[in-house]
């Protein structure tokens, strides 16, 4: 709804009765029409409904469009990292820009129909004097997250015996409550995640207020008709072990709605770059090669099919993410070191950023027997595997393959500065000819090569055409000439992996 502009704002209920406001319908809509009839706008006007929002197009966004045009409670089912707390916070887009309030009013009480005893009493005395003011939609959003130790007074209100004691007032007096969070949240929306966490009688709260307007505060009973529109959500697997949705409290939940994880590599690399701090160099010094890109979305997609991780748990879109970023902090490392101006990640940069991934998975029992580490690098080579399989698929290098069985060996460490890795690779016939299947010009960015060249050496050694052992790094075959001593003898910089292409 438009408003006037500031110096014209009304600043009493009788300025706000002679503005173009229209007073009944201030009075008489709640949230849930006020939020239905601005999703219509948008519809009619084919608007991004929540920007940032990306997979949910043919699914969620459909049925959560439903649910706010039947004026429903809202619930959002998902494991973790399916960003159903951005989509509730996203709701605030469907809010007016500003709404009149009784200026000082704790609850935001409409100046037509004020619910609190403080705002009836003023209303009374001072009349069409009473101060007005404008509350924008951001301040219309209240969210919190649902834990065991949450008590009524968090969520309803308490008495205030500080406030009695001031006012003379016995503590039965409605004036002497302090309200929550709930009540505070009047005229917007409040949202509740991890529902389930929640103990049983606060929810008994919630869904008093959602049907008969009415709680008892240490006894006495307050009559609070909200308009609220309430949104929770909650995890499956929370649903059923760590605690549940009592049943009259789902009952009055008109919507439930289930999210998801990406469906297709192309929507979670799209969320991941939307995401990850990747933008820190914005002088273009950073460039990510796009199969570097798909392999850390590919390894989220490994991981969620793999028996050894618990599905039931899932496998957070922020593994990804928490990925990206720690593959570029590698190779900024690496540059820096380097005295290099252009940064570019290398398939060993992603191994780097194991970290990132151990933390993030539950695994099974028999995957707590081989160790965070080990399913993690089986992971990362299985997602190398899908995406070489992908971009260069049955390409012939027998050229290369040929020369590593020959006894040939490329000796390159993840610190090895671009220049350096280039004339390694550029000895192994072929290998640097073959970056054109992904996409690398002939006169791309040395690192840009570079990052390719590995990339297809770790294809070749994951569809096991070279090996690659800790001792001897990647052999071509048993036959594979072993390192001279001066090879032997060669350092590389403190705390360096070396990486060999036998």
């Amino acid at each position: 709804m438009a408003t006037d502009k500031l110096e014209t704002r009304p600043t009493t209920l009788g300025d706000l009765r002679q503005s173009r406001w229209d007073g009944a319908r201030v009075a008489q809509r709640s949230v849930r029409e006020e939020m239905r009839e601005n999703l219509l706008e948008k519809l009619a006007r084919k608007d991004a409904l929540f920007p940032g929002v990306i997979g949910y197009e043919e699914t969620v966004i459909p049925q959560l469009v439903n649910a706010i045009l039947s004026r429903h409670h809202i619930i959002l089912l998902g494991l973790r990292g399916q960003a159903k707390s951005r989509i509730l916070r996203s709701l605030v887009g469907l809010l007016d820009d500003e709404i009149p309030v009784i200026a000082g009013c704790e609850i935001n009480d409409n100046p037509y129909a004020p619910l609190c005893r403080a705002c009836r009493d003023r209303l009374a005395e001072q009349g069409d004097r009473t101060a007005i003011a404008w509350l924008p939609r951001e301040l219309r959003y209240v969210e919190k997250l649902a834990t065991p130790d949450v008590t009524i007074a968090d969520i309803i209100g308490d008495v205030d015996p500080i406030r009695a004691a001031r006012g003379g007032l016995d503590l039965s007096n409605e004036l002497t409550i302090h309200y929550g969070l709930l009540p505070r949240a009047n005229r917007g929306i409040f949202a509740m995640n991890e529902l389930p966490d929640l103990a049983g009688k606060i929810q008994v709260g919630l869904f008093n207020i959602m049907q008969e307007g009415d709680v008892q505060i240490k006894g006495y009973p307050v009559r609070l008709k909200l308009d609220v529109a309430l949104v929770f959500s909650a995890n499956p697997e929370d649903y059923t072990a760590r605690g549940k949705i009592i049943t009259p409290l789902k009952d009055r939940i008109g919507s439930e709605i289930r999210t998801h994880y990406p469906a297709e590599v192309a929507q979670g690399m799209a969320i991941t770059a939307q995401e990850a701090w990747i933008r820190r160099h914005p002088d273009g010094r950073l460039l990510i090669p796009d199969f570097i890109q798909e392999v850390v979305e590919q390894i989220a997609f490994t991981a969620r099919e793999s028996k050894h991780i618990d599905r039931r748990s899932g496998v957070s879109q922020r593994l990804p993410i928490s990925c990206l970023e720690n593959v570029v902090s590698s190779a900024e490392r690496r540059a820096v070191l380097g005295g290099e101006r252009t940064i570019v990640p290398r398939p060993s940069d992603v191994y780097a950023a194991m970290p990132s991934i151990t933390g993030k998975l539950e695994l099974e029992y028999e995957g707590e027997l081989k160790g965070g580490d080990v399913i993690a690098t089986a992971l990362i080579q299985e997602a190398l595997g899908r995406v070489f399989a992908a971009r260069v698929g049955g390409t012939p290098i027998r050229e290369t393959v040929h020369w590593f069985d020959q006894g040939g060996a490329v000796k390159v460490a993840d610190t090895t500065p671009t220049a350096e890795a280039l004339r390694y690779f550029q000895k192994v016939p072929g290998l640097v000819d073959a970056t054109v299947i992904l996409g690398v010009p002939e006169n791309a960015d040395p690192a840009l090569t570079v990052s390719a060249c590995e990339f297809i050496l770790e294809g070749l050694h994951v569809q096991q055409k070279i090996d690659r052992t800790e001792q001897r790094g990647y052999t071509g075959s048993p036959r594979a000439e072993r390192k001279t001593p001066r090879e032997e003898q060669q350092n590389l910089p403190a705390g360096a992996k070396r990486r060999h292409f036998n």
